[in-house]
């Protein structure tokens, strides 16, 4: 079986070119690496006489095998090996295909046929993919949190937010913590004169690197106003002495198994005007022990032209293992601006060179960058598991929706014409020249 194949070996030549340099890009070569394993997947699975969903299920890492690449790589370092806890792609597979009505489409001349238009088939293909989440033992990022005398936190995380919602989801794991409505964290972030040390919002790491340090600050922070709102109610002398494991913090209270509480307002004027007076805070770091990976399934829907070749995607679904989805709506944001990406860099951008290194494209104007009239229909589904690895659950959301559109979109050319595109991306003359030649 792939999974359990011990023969793993990682080569490369660095070289000198005349044509543009390549850098980082979301996926970090996870991305290219699923276009060919996954192309590979489909045709053994066809040269085999197999369900390619079933095959593929087959070969897929279950919980408690070790992550192959952890024992042969590990950034230039000894290998250190990773035990995956979690993967819920069997139960993504499900749903994804009672989401897109797999069944009903697949290899169906009824569904593929597009009434009145001879010259056009559908086609339905699905990739499955996993990405890392930080890189282990090396990533780490730090968080502060003080109490304010209004009840109010300010938290500062090294993490910058570049638009994926990262402040959010750290305050909401502080606020979820410390029993207070998220508008009453206010985060600083990405300020490197005040705010704690950060490797930095890359390689899908900041809820879970960022959000675990923010976690252990919110604890410590949560434990000081427990031993306050304890002190405050046994100086009232109006019950029974209640010790700070006891208290409750919740909706702006700390409350006592006998239902006697004190506000958040209150806790933080005691602790900065009146009786031992102190800065209630907390400061801690978290560095990454894993690199546990989520699990997807997407699943491509086209309508290929088989006179000219042109590919229209038409549906992009996604089921996701993530873990536990901290909020679901920032991370489906996550999953479609990647799924968008992903639909760029396997239907339509490339950078084609002249034999001497000219570059062709120069511009937008050739460059062609899927406009939003040229969207698909997305769809996002969650399959929550908890990452045993992080104190929320939680793992990656990033840079997986990436990985499986150019392949699921080539597979779903196959499932049409039954012609294989094996290089990204799957544009008009690829799909028409691979349509000759199954018909030479």
């Amino acid at each position: 079986e792939y999974r359990k194949n011990p023969n793993i070996r990682f080569y490369a030549d660095v070289v000198y070119t005349n044509t543009v340099p390549a850098g980082a890009y979301r996926g970090y070569g996870a991305t290219q690496g699923f276009f060919a394993v996954e192309r590979h997947m489909e045709k053994i699975a066809h040269a085999l006489g197999m369900d390619p969903i079933e095959f593929r299920l087959k070969n897929a890492i279950r919980p408690g095998e070790y992550h192959p690449f952890s024992l042969a790589w590990n950034e230039g370092r000894e290998p250190s090996p990773e035990t995956i806890e979690t993967n819920a792609l069997a139960e993504a597979v499900a749903k994804a295909k009672e989401a897109v009505k797999w069944d009903e489409k697949y290899n169906n001349p009824e569904w593929q046929n597009v009434p009145g238009k001879p010259h056009l088939r559908r086609g339905i293909g699905l990739a499955m993919l996993m990405q890392g989440t930080a890189i282990a033992k090396l990533d780490m990022g730090g968080a502060f949190i003080k109490m304010n005398e209004d009840g109010s936190f300010n938290m500062m995380v090294g993490a910058a937010d570049l638009g994926t919602g990262s402040d959010t989801v750290l305050a909401q794991m502080a606020a979820e913590i410390l029993g207070v409505p998220l508008d009453d964290i206010i985060v600083v972030s990405g300020d490197t004169d005040f705010t704690p040390f950060d490797k930095g919002a890359y390689a899908s790491s900041t809820t879970y690197v960022s959000g675990a340090a923010a976690t252990r600050a919110a604890e410590q922070v949560a434990a000081r106003i427990r031993e306050r709102a304890a002190a405050m109610l046994n100086a009232r002398g109006d019950g029974p002495e209640v010790s700070p494991d006891d208290i409750v913090l919740a909706d702006r209270k700390a409350t006592a198994p006998d239902g006697r509480s004190v506000t958040m307002a209150e806790i933080g004027f005691n602790s900065i005007h009146h009786e031992n007076q102190e800065q209630i805070m907390g400061a801690a770091s978290f560095m990454a022990p894993a690199s546990p990976p989520p699990f997807a399934v997407q699943v491509a829907e086209v309508t290929v032209d088989t006179e000219t070749g042109q590919v229209w995607v038409d549906a992009l679904t996604t089921v996701a293992d993530a873990g536990v989805v901290i909020n679901p709506l920032t991370a489906s944001g996550q999953v479609e601006g990647g799924v968008n990406q992903g639909l760029g860099y396997g239907t339509t951008e490339e950078m084609p060179y002249t034999e001497d290194g000219q570059p062709l494209v120069r511009g937008f104007r050739d460059y062609h960058v899927p406009l939003a009239p040229e969207m698909p229909r997305l769809k996002t589904i969650f399959v929550e598991t908890f990452e045993p690895t992080h104190p929320f659950g939680v793992k990656s959301v990033s840079e997986y929706p990436l990985n499986g559109v150019a392949p699921a979109v080539a597979n779903a050319v196959y499932n049409a014409l039954g012609a294989n595109v094996d290089s990204g991306p799957v544009t008009p003359e690829k799909v028409w020249r691979a349509a000759k030649a199954k018909e030479a």
